[in-house]
């Protein structure tokens, strides 16, 4: 295919025919290559996070109930700008493994232990739903659902991905994603309580078990 010349900072026409470069150079790879999928999902679930931030945003604090839901902005904030180290390591090609830093762009074991310090504190100031729930109480919680997804669909992408990438596989990345997916889903009650609003239940008069996981994954 002949490359059209630009004028852009931002369009190189580099991906023209339908390729793009990983981090640390190397090979370019095919926009549906499997690794690509899996950091392009990832893209996705920062936007949607920042749909749930701008949402938060048009929340008044006269609304707001609870101290954590005041805090949900920045909070989200910290897990877009870890998601790019996310992003960053997932775009790292095996050979040039050994050329990422930890936090910058490799998911380190300080990223893991702060997200599960964060999920057992978010879950302490909330009054957890003993039937799955129906997303769409609030704007803000429904981002937020849709964010969790998302991430969940990144996840099935990492774990695919996995499969042929060892480092992947051993180190902090999988289980940083499956943490954060179960956090999305507690800051989306947070959310909600902090607008005094109640989850809808899904299945009225039916309880999904003791109530320590009504999301649909684990």
């Amino acid at each position: 295919m002949k490359r059209v010349n630009y004028e852009s900072a931002v369009a190189t026409g580099r991906g023209d025919d339908g390729t793009t470069g990983l981090l640390f150079g190397g090979d370019r790879v095919y926009k549906d290559d499997l690794r690509t999928e899996a950091f392009g999902t990832i893209d996705e679930a920062v936007a949607a996070l920042g749909l749930a931030r701008a949402e938060l945003g048009h929340v008044g604090s006269a609304h707001a109930r609870t101290p954590a839901f005041l805090g949900l902005p920045q909070l989200l904030l910290r897990v877009q700008r870890e998601l790019f180290v996310v992003g960053a390591e997932l775009a790292t090609s095996t050979e040039n493994r050994g050329k990422g830093r930890d936090g910058e762009s490799r998911v380190s074991a300080a990223m893991l232990a702060a997200m599960d310090a964060t999920l057992r504190e978010m879950e302490s100031v909330i009054e957890l739903p003993r039937e799955f729930v129906v997303p769409g109480e609030t704007r803000a919680s429904a981002a937020l659902e849709l964010a969790r997804t998302i991430l969940r669909r990144a996840e099935r992408r990492s774990v695919t991905l996995a499969q042929t990438d060892p480092a992947i596989a051993a180190g902090h990345l999988l289980p940083y994603l499956n943490r954060l997916a179960d956090l999305l889903w507690i800051l989306a009650r947070v959310a909600e309580q902090g607008e005094a609003r109640e989850a809808t239940k899904a299945r009225t008069g039916r309880v999904a078990g003791n109530g320590a996981s009504t999301s649909t994954e684990e």
